[in-house]
């Protein structure tokens, strides 16, 4: 018997795309380093634990399944290898269709770094000759309230560059009806924005209007972004690629608008307002 499988199901995009599976009454496994304590316990579903850089414990893992989910690794300087490990076992498992959640503007040029590293595992994943859609998203919208700080500021060099942010909600039904209709869409490669393409001071404007909390955007310096950074000890990689988010949205790279929700949901893309009128946190 054939089933989905589904990674990342202990985090938000994840789960939310295995909780739309299970409603649909699909069978699934859902894989990650901590499926059996964390997963969420769902019907027909079954948790198998195997992380991504486990070649051998992802093979069994993803035995038998017919289309497999994938979930890019959480943030890591060795997160390259750990993507190449995996499309080797769904390789090797003979998995019929990969869905890889992918970001917007993947390439080798990309100004955001991490980007560069989503457009290498594209690239394994067609080097593979695994049947592939690719789910290219934009900076989750559900994560801009987060970019600010304690002051009520977001800080960055976006300058005056455009982000078009997508809701978490709306890349998770995108790719559950993709993977409930894997051939319809072999081979396909969907960028995915939200509806409008927005500068942060209309992002801190948003903000501010949903939540009633003042927010402001201050557009840094390259130089004041790495030293207002620099008191997180992060490593060196994980500073550019932070800053280099910043630096895509003033290049212009991450402000297209397309229709690849509407597409594959039937329904208009959730827009910045929307999500924080009726988020229970905002």
């Amino acid at each position: 018997m054939s089933f989905i499988v589904t990674t990342g199901a202990t985090g938000r995009l994840g789960g939310r795309v295995a909780a739309r599976l299970a409603a649909a009454g699909v069978e699934q496994r859902l894989v990650s380093r901590h499926a059996t304590a964390r997963a969420p316990r769902l019907d027909r579903a079954t948790a198998v634990d195997a992380a991504y850089g486990d070649r051998a414990a992802l093979r069994q893992a993803l035995d038998g399944a017919s289309t497999v989910l994938f979930v890019s690794a959480s943030e890591s300087a060795d997160r390259l290898d750990q993507h190449r490990a995996f499309v080797d076992a769904a390789r090797d498992a003979r998995v019929s269709h990969l869905v890889y959640v992918s970001f917007y503007g993947a390439a080798p040029e990309a100004t955001f770094t991490l980007a560069r590293d989503h457009w290498a595992t594209e690239q394994h994943i067609r080097d593979s000759g695994l049947t592939f859609t690719f789910l290219r998203d934009n900076l989750y919208a559900d994560f801009l309230p987060g970019m600010t700080g304690d002051d009520g500021v977001i800080r960055g060099p976006a300058g005056q560059g455009r982000v078009a942010a997508v809701a978490q909600d709306d890349i998770a039904e995108a790719a559950a009806n993709v993977l409930l209709a894997p051939k319809e869409h072999e081979g396909a490669t969907y960028d995915l924005t939200g509806p409008q393409a927005l500068t942060l001071d209309e992002v801190a404007a948003t903000i501010s209007a949903a939540t009633g909390r003042t927010v402001t955007y201050h557009a840094e310096t390259v130089p004041e972004a790495y030293a207002s950074r620099e008191s997180y000890g992060a490593p060196a990689w994980q500073v550019e690629a932070w800053v280099s988010t910043y630096l895509a949205i003033a290049a212009g790279e991450l402000e297209g608008v397309t229709d690849g929700i509407p597409a594959l949901t039937g329904h208009p893309a959730t827009s910045l307002a929307e999500l924080l009128g009726r988020s229970p946190t905002s």
